[in-house]
């Protein structure tokens, strides 16, 4: 990877990213480990994009460290809610959905108004992700209301009966 003085490490990093492919798992966490040596030790965006390589790589236990230091460190924006997201996912791959459940029921708390369009644009995969948790504990009706809740903006009509649909799925029978 060529790189001149107006590339940015974050630019790098992405130039990374998007060669993923033409790498194997060890050599793209070593490549992205000599990135993160450029920073502190603890710089928290390192240390997400180093947790995100060890899970796109099928470390899902070192990247779950990786982004707890990262949030631990005061981690921020696009790539904190990424963390967020991410390590929900690798703990349910570890066996420990309801962790994930606790920590993408609080991301999904969030006002929208104190998150950017970026963040706000992760929204459905909050929604996603939270549902792959919730059925992993047996939560399958809460699990669907949310798929189809995230569906129904999408759909070229019947929007609002889906919606109704959707939150009935967890509202009790009021009749």
């Amino acid at each position: 990877m060529t790189t001149d003085a107006t590339t940015t490490w974050d630019d790098r990093v992405a130039a990374l990213w998007a060669a993923i492919d033409a790498h194997d798992p060890a050599d793209f966490r070593a490549r992205i480990a000599e990135l993160a040596a450029e920073r502190p030790a603890d710089d928290a965006p390192a240390l997400f994009e180093q947790g995100a390589a060890h899970d796109s790589t099928g470390l899902p236990e070192q990247a779950v460290e990786l982004y707890r230091r990262a949030l631990d460190l005061g981690l921020t924006g696009l790539r904190r809610r990424r963390a967020v997201i991410q390590m929900a996912s690798s703990l349910r791959n570890l066996g420990r959905p309801e962790r994930g459940v606790e920590l993408l029921t609080a991301e999904r708390a969030i006002p929208a108004e104190r998150l950017d369009a970026d963040e706000r644009a992760l929204a459905g995969a909050v929604d996603a992700f939270l549902g792959l948790c919730l059925t992993d504990t047996g939560r399958e009706r809460e699990a669907a209301s949310l798929a189809l809740g995230a569906l129904a903006p999408l759909l070229p009509r019947y929007n609002r009966s889906l919606a109704y649909y959707a939150q009935a799925l967890i509202t009790p029978d009021e009749h």
